[in-house]
């Protein structure tokens, strides 16, 4: 059994710039869910997005057979950590590239070798729409 591989946040990652842009992003008055209703309590998008960056994705000491050298590890570290930041600003939510870089690097550490597809294949819908032995229409695929 193999040791299990360390994940960005065991490392390290950005506070500085995370906590400025998570103090930033509690005085937005316009655009902004928490702007909804006024007694929300307001909870920084930008530490929670950068947070659950870190901990599914490996850091790059976990992988000796692609950063063999300690330069190779801290460079890619630091690139990491610039998306990390990157994804903490508030503009950057719906930067489509760069939430697809960090989708990319979050299933090169889970594993996982494409997108899962977020619509139903056609013979899912199929069935969902199919009655069942008691004669009512399934509403899930379960």
């Amino acid at each position: 059994m193999s040791a299990p591989k360390r994940k960005l946040i065991e490392v390290g990652i950005p506070l500085k710039v995370i906590n400025e842009e998570s103090a930033r992003e509690k005085s937005i008055r316009h655009g902004h869910p928490s702007t909804l209703h006024m007694w929300w309590a307001r909870r920084p998008l930008a530490a929670a997005r950068a947070v659950l960056f870190a901990q599914l994705v490996d850091d790059p000491s976990s992988h000796p057979d692609r950063f063999p050298t300690d330069e190779a590890v801290i460079e890619e570290r630091a690139r990491l950590h610039e998306l990390m930041e990157q994804l903490s600003l508030w503009k950057n939510s719906n930067n489509e590239q760069l939430l697809a870089t960090a989708h990319q690097k979050i299933l090169e550490s889970t594993g996982e070798t494409r997108r899962r597809s977020s619509t139903p294949s056609p013979a899912a819908a199929r069935s969902r729409s199919k009655p069942n032995a008691s004669g009512s229409k399934r509403t899930h695929p379960i």
